[in-house]
């Protein structure tokens, strides 16, 4: 354990005391010692421990007391008591009173360790709490959803509507469209809000790495694994967990996944016990899973688990009307951060924005800004603020030969998409199931890619 970890020992017997003394402090602990509850309450008061471990009987009170002054004086401290085994009454009214936990004399040394080493990873699990919920408060204003179309609205309104359940809800659409904020949205309107939110990118963990991120490791449990790790879903036990990415999942992990969904429990790498969580899971993916299920790479049955309530984000190209709400947001954003009196674009600049496709989506467009801040001298930010990609976009797709400054792929991909939906959905008469069948694509991928590339708005589109 690390030597960070500081225990008060109160007991009357000096005995006991310096028996526990030395015992915690082999243990990696730093270690104080009191022997009556005034002496206890005047080293709260001073001083910050993690423990409390304290006798209930003393000479000038009782536990009890020592438990309320430690709470008074240092709330996050956690209270373990001792008491003898004619007494337990006496611990279970301090539990009652919020104490962690007891033991009764005589006990074992391992007992004791045990007791102590739930304790520190309570301590540490509310600490961890505490930090992301003043997170959430302090990044708040940042992080708001903006958008006033009619796309938006529509989000806006689904948001309110899933964010009052507790099914579990899968957000689709392409990169850089905000999936993580609208996840965000949904566990600040739901009834959860006051717990933890905690987010996982899928891709970004190494895959011999992502099972001990998910669900935590026992010290010992691989080359490494030097003390026990609390994973994500205990952290967010209460809250929600958001999945990133998660059609990036390999197989096996997946069906770790299913079951601690399934079964609401989980067990660390290494562990021998099933915990019991309470987590809310919201994934978000920028690929069509139901086409990763059919070719094998996505578990059918963790696909419904997490698809209860699914959300399609538009594309920022199907939201010009947002662009300017956008830009301004960014340009008061990023104007504070550089001490920068910006009033924002020319006319000129801004219909250059309002002409681009953005395959990169709301995240592109904050980059966009963000630069053009950055180098302005102005008040008023010119043609030549924005990157070269926006002043002359290339048009790929009317040539099979790749350009000396390259293409954007996506863009080039979804073009081409786009057209042969079209095409199939003229071909159909504006079927949209025959025009599925047309392009060999199941009813529910072919609807989502109509969502996706903007082709939803109407049959005729």
């Amino acid at each position: 354990m690390s030597s960070m970890v500081r225990v008060l020992v109160v007991d009357d017997e000096h005995s006991m005391q310096e028996f526990l003394e030395i015992f915690l402090r082999s243990e990696g602990y730093e270690v104080e010692t009191a022997g009556d509850v005034q002496s206890a309450t005047l080293h709260v008061e001073n001083d910050d421990f993690d423990i409390v471990i304290s006798d209930m009987q003393m000479p000038d009170g009782t536990g009890l007391d020592v438990l309320h002054a430690t709470h008074e004086h240092s709330p996050e401290t956690v209270v373990i008591m001792i008491t003898a085994f004619a007494s337990t009454e006496n611990a279970i009214a301090a539990m009652k009173d919020g104490a962690y936990d007891y033991i009764t004399k005589p006990f074992q040394v391992d007992e004791l360790r045990i007791v102590i080493e739930k304790a520190i990873e309570k301590k540490l699990l509310s600490s961890e709490n505490r930090r992301l919920r003043t997170e959430l408060r302090i990044q708040a204003r940042e992080r708001s959803i903006i958008g006033s179309s009619r796309p938006m609205q529509r989000v806006f309104e689904f948001v309110n509507q899933v964010a009052a359940t507790r099914a579990n809800v899968l957000i689709s659409g392409e990169s850089g469209t905000g999936k993580e904020m609208v996840a965000r949205a949904i566990h600040e309107n739901g009834d959860r809000r006051d717990n933890a939110f905690v987010a996982l990118n899928c891709a970004a963990i190494p895959e011999n790495l992502l099972e001990s991120e998910l669900f935590g490791h026992i010290k010992g449990a691989f080359t490494g694994a030097v003390q026990n790790k609390v994973g994500l879903f205990e952290l967010a036990d209460g809250g929600t967990l958001f999945l990133d990415e998660v059609g990036e999942l390999s197989l096996p992990i997946q069906v770790k996944l299913l079951r601690a969904i399934q079964e609401k429990t989980f067990r660390p790498v290494g562990g021998t016990a099933d915990r019991l969580v309470d987590v809310r899971i919201v994934a978000a993916t920028n690929r069509c899973l139901e086409d990763e299920v059919a070719a094998g790479r996505f578990r059918e049955d963790l696909y419904y688990r997490v698809n209860v309530i699914e959300i399609v984000l538009p594309a920022l190209r199907e939201r010009t009307d947002d662009i300017p709400l956008l830009v301004a947001h960014f340009i008061d954003k990023y104007s504070r951060e550089l001490t920068k009196q910006i009033e924002g674009f020319t006319s000129e600049a801004m219909d250059c924005l309002l002409g681009y496709q953005f395959p990169g989506n709301v995240r592109e467009l904050e980059n966009v800004v963000e630069r053009a801040v950055a180098l302005t001298t102005s008040p008023r930010m010119e043609l030549e603020a924005l990157p070269p990609a926006l002043l002359s976009p290339a048009s790929p797709a009317k040539s099979t030969q790749i350009p000396a400054e390259g293409i954007n792929l996506e863009e080039v991909v979804n073009d081409f998409e786009r057209t042969l939906l079209a095409e199939a959905l003229r071909g159909a008469g504006g079927v949209k199931k025959r025009a599925a069948k047309l392009l060999g694509v199941s009813f529910r991928s072919f609807r989502y890619r109509l969502e996706k590339l903007g082709l939803d708005r109407s049959e005729s589109d």
